[in-house]
């Protein structure tokens, strides 16, 4: 009776109804049972079934179920998570932020005005927050454009007046053709029909894209079109068949190295040859105003050529050594991609509207200027084309994220150069670079070199090499000029710089903004490696350009 008495007071107060709540606490019901143990004169311990049973080992028995009845019985209390931040990085917008205000409240040198620094201010915080990157590029960008018109430095009419520049729309447009030739897998069949004539290395395969891109630079006189609109595409095609993506950790397979070089390469084509981007013209022609001089087609051939094609070959082994792709060799690869192609089989009906579309574009590019065609309505017309046959579908390309985003931090930043241009910056800063070179004293080369460095990298305050030659290369020539630089010799040298110039930074030429918009190469090393290709250029072009040049009669 006691055991039974003892076993009914435990379930008692151990096992609460679901509808009832225990009233008494651990600590009673132990207090509660030993009293009654007691009080059944057994003294300290209890027969049960003729086992002894002590009356301590009893109360830890009473404790322990006592506890293990309680923790069941009470609900298991799950922290809650905190969502991550959404917002800005922190650290990043405030050195941004800081950068402008700093340089807001410097007081403007003499000769600039106080709208022109204060545009500056707001122009490199925007350039640091593009660096590093406290939010997206265009939400940076954007934000830059708010602050010019939020103090008044710019209206909003002006802060906003790149959106109707043709060479962001043109970027933009690229980025739409890249998803014509992805989707419809044109872009796959001719990268496997590269790989399979070069693919054993990747070596191999980097230099086929080069010598193939320079080949078409001087009939497409827009590197936007002739880089975004037909190598972008056809490189990640390439990438995405060997097995290297943006965004899962495959990009060092092949893709970043070979992002990055065909970019580097596409300024170098650019320099040598008078129509293989659009502002070379524009150099042309303010030298035939500066020092009444005409430069032909075939005389800046002839003089880029063999800087050219050393700065071809160096500059992808160069990047080949200090930025490798993990995948070096794939013997088999060329024969998977006889596989894969006929795997394919021939050609689909949307292979077919996208390779016509794109042989019309580029025929459009190419001829015209004899047709008054420019390279953004032919390449809107392709477009129309992909979105009337159903190739490529409008909902596609509002989807194409990266494209609105270049389009949005690029005309951001070639509004807020254009402004620093025309409210008497740039001016000033080339007046100032031509008085302090020319009181040195030094010799023609020592000086021409000097203004050479000065031209080069103050192209990172500029988003369009179109702006830089219109605001710089009439003064920087005829101060080369007048301190004994042979006037044609620099002519040439600055039109070819004023190409290379735009591979140091992510916005600094047409093809930049797209090629960095694949997402291969962070922005760190694009610019750190932009800065290194453009040192061994520079000793390229100067120094066996240099030879060459003498060679011919220039100097």
């Amino acid at each position: 009776m006691a055991s039974l008495a003892l076993t009914s007071a435990v379930n008692l107060r151990l096992r609460p109804t679901p509808s009832q709540k225990p009233r008494i606490s651990i600590t009673q019901s132990l207090h509660f049972t030993q009293t009654s143990l007691k009080s059944t004169n057994l003294g300290k311990s209890l027969n049960l079934g003729g086992k002894r049973l002590n009356l301590e080992k009893s109360r830890r028995v009473i404790v322990k179920a006592s506890a293990s009845a309680s923790a069941s019985s009470s609900p298991a209390i799950v922290p809650q998570q905190q969502p991550p931040w959404q917002g800005a990085a922190m650290k990043p917008l405030i050195a941004s932020i800081a950068t402008g205000v700093i340089l807001w409240f410097i007081p403007a040198p003499a000769g600039v005005t106080k709208n022109a620094w204060q545009l500056l201010a707001i122009f490199l915080a925007t350039i640091v927050g593009i660096i590093t990157q406290p939010l997206p590029l265009g939400a940076v960008a954007l934000m830059g454009l708010g602050a010019c018109v939020l103090t008044k430095t710019l209206t909003f009419a002006a802060a906003f007046s790149a959106f109707g520049d043709p060479i962001p729309w043109l970027i933009a447009l690229a980025f739409f053709f890249a998803r014509g030739f992805i989707k419809t897998g044109l872009g796959n069949r001719i990268a496997y029909q590269f790989v399979k004539l070069f693919g054993s290395s990747s070596l191999g395969l980097g230099y086929s894209l080069v010598f193939s891109e320079a080949l078409l630079a001087p009939a497409i006189p827009s590197v936007s079109a002739r880089a975004g609109g037909i190598f972008l595409p056809l490189v990640k095609s390439l990438c995405v068949a060997c097995g290297s993506n943006a965004g899962d950790g495959t990009e060092h397979k092949l893709g970043s190295w070979l992002m990055l070089t065909c970019f580097q390469t596409s300024v170098i084509s650019s320099s040598m040859f008078l129509t293989a981007m659009a502002a070379n013209p524009l150099s042309a022609n303010l030298t035939l105003s500066t020092i009444n001089q005409t430069i032909g087609w075939m005389d800046w051939a002839k003089a880029a050529i063999v800087p050219g094609l050393v700065s071809l070959i160096v500059v992808p082994l160069l990047l080949y050594i200090i930025y490798p792709p993990t995948v070096k060799s794939s013997p088999d690869a060329p024969r998977l991609a006889k596989e894969r192609l006929e795997k394919m089989g021939p050609m689909s009906k949307n292979e077919i509207i996208m390779a016509v579309t794109l042989l019309l574009t580029v025929g459009l590019w190419v001829f015209g200027g004899a047709l008054k065609v420019d390279a953004v309505t032919a390449a809107i017309l392709g477009l129309s084309v992909l979105l009337v046959t159903g190739v490529v579908t409008w909902k596609e390309c509002l989807g194409e994220a990266v494209a609105w985003d270049t389009l949005t931090w690029f005309a951001a930043l070639i509004a807020m150069a254009g402004y620093l241009n025309k409210y008497g910056l740039i001016s000033w800063f080339s007046e100032t670079v031509v008085k302090v070179v020319g009181g040195l004293g030094l010799s023609w080369q020592l000086s021409f070199g000097i203004l050479v460095l000065l031209y080069f990298y103050s192209h990172y305050f500029f988003a369009s090499g179109a702006a830089h030659i219109g605001a710089m290369f009439t003064a920087f020539l005829s101060v080369a000029s007048a301190l004994g630089t042979p006037p044609y010799l620099g002519a040439l040298v600055l039109s070819f710089l004023s190409n290379l110039m735009g591979g140091i930074t992510h916005y600094g030429i047409g093809s930049a903004p797209v090629f960095y918009g694949a997402n291969y190469v962070p922005l760190a090393k694009w610019w750190g490696y932009g800065f290194v290709c453009s040192v061994v250029n520079l000793l390229i072009w100067l120094g066996v350009g240099g030879i060459w040049w003498k060679a011919i009669g220039l100097w």
